[in-house]
């Protein structure tokens, strides 16, 4: 399965689309991190904890979206988008929004 954001893929023309596909990771921050990444922002610097949580996350919202074109029948999505949101009442959960064309090439 080929996951690409553009809306082509060079030398392989789209032989049908069979329609849009998403999917959503949410992932919940817990205070220890939410901790940490306040120190961060104070001392500056990355925070691995909060990447290491994203990247799960869309990787996640990834696979969940390259299932859902399979169960179409499709062998790639084109034209990849991802989402990033903050969600909850505090913003204490992270969400990951993908979406894309299931086609066949």
């Amino acid at each position: 399965m080929l996951l690409t954001t553009t809306p082509t893929i060079e030398g392989r023309p789209v032989v049908q689309y069979l329609g849009i596909v998403t999917s959503e990771s949410i992932i919940g921050a817990n205070f220890v991190r939410d901790f940490f990444a306040s120190i961060r922002d104070v001392i500056g610097g990355r925070s691995g904890s909060y990447e290491s949580v994203l990247r799960e996350a869309k990787d996640a919202a990834l696979r969940e979206l390259q299932q859902e074109a399979e169960r179409l029948g499709a062998n790639a999505v084109v034209g990849v988008d991802l989402d990033y949101e903050t969600v909850g009442g505090s913003g204490s959960m992270l969400m990951v929004t993908a979406s894309g064309t299931a086609v066949i090439i």
